[in-house]
């Protein structure tokens, strides 16, 4: 078994700064909205890092592997969100595509980082 520590984990680094930018972004949505979008919006952001964190205190890479799904699955969801909030004009489009850029970026280092843990080399 190999001892992860998310903290020194970039991609854990970033997607807590990018939980941070989310948040301060969904104060611009009307107020009727607090129990609606802005708590998915909210809960997806915030369930990207809280993944990484929780699998790499798991027994197996295998399970850290398993919740980096999860992580990468809360990604592609709030970016959904983002999308809606966009159609539903709480956000401007080149707004959502600064943070979707950024989403990707958080995306693509999740997929690799799964990629390093799900072979059956590092189980």
């Amino acid at each position: 078994m190999e001892t992860h520590n998310f903290r020194n984990l970039k991609v854990w680094q970033l997607s807590v700064d990018f939980v941070t930018s989310v948040y301060l972004l969904t104060t611009q949505f009307p107020n009727e909205e607090k129990f609606g979008l802005i708590s998915q919006i909210k809960r997806s952001a915030i369930s990207i890092p809280s993944n990484i964190a929780e699998g790499s205190g798991r027994g197996s890479n295998k399970e850290f592997a398993r919740f980096l799904s999860i992580s990468l699955a809360s990604s592609y969801e709030l970016e959904t969100q983002l999308i809606v909030a966009n159609r539903l004009n709480f956000l401007t489009e080149t707004i959502v595509l600064e943070i979707t850029q950024r989403l990707h970026e958080i995306q693509k280092m999740i997929f690799s980082l799964h990629k390093k843990f799900e072979s059956p080399i590092s189980s």
